[in-house]
C-alpha cells in the first residue's frame, strides 16, 4: 500500500469530522512535532483524539484544501489551506512518516 493512502484517508475524515475514521490513520504511538524546532506537541492516538474532538471537530466551517502532495517512499509532504480556524484561511506544510500503513509521526510547519 503507498504511504499516500492512510494520509488521503486522515485529510477526507477531517473534512468530514469523521473523528473515528481520522484517528485510525495514526500509530498508537504518534508523535506530533513542530517544525523546525522539533517540539513534540501531542504524543499518542488517545491525545490526539482529545485534542481533535475538543479543539479542531468543534469548528464549524473547518475544512483542509490540498494544494500540493508529494510522496516519497514512507514520507508525504501536503501543502494545505486551512480554513474555519482564523478569519483568513491559515497555510500549513505537514509532514508525514507513514510505517505499516499508519502514520507515525507528523511535522508541523506553520
Amino acid at each position: 500500500m503507498s504511504s499516500e493512502v492512510p494520509v488521503q484517508a486522515q485529510l477526507e475524515a477531517y473534512n468530514l469530522k469523521d473523528l473515528d475514521n481520522f484517528v485510525a490513520q495514526y500509530a498508537h504511538n504518534v508523535k506530533i512535532h513542530d517544525f523546525p524546532s522539533l517540539n513534540l506537541t501531542l504524543e499518542g492516538r488517545e491525545n490526539l483524539r482529545a485534542f481533535f474532538r475538543d479543539h479542531r471537530f468543534n469548528i464549524e466551517n473547518l475544512h483542509a484544501d490540498l494544494i500540493n502532495r508529494i510522496v516519497q517512499g514512507k514520507t508525504v509532504i501536503d501543502h494545505e489551506r486551512v480554513h474555519g480556524m482564523k478569519e483568513e484561511p491559515v497555510y500549513v506544510i505537514a509532514i508525514y512518516e507513514v510505517d505499516n500503513n499508519l502514520i507515525q509521526n507528523v511535522w508541523f510547519i506553520r
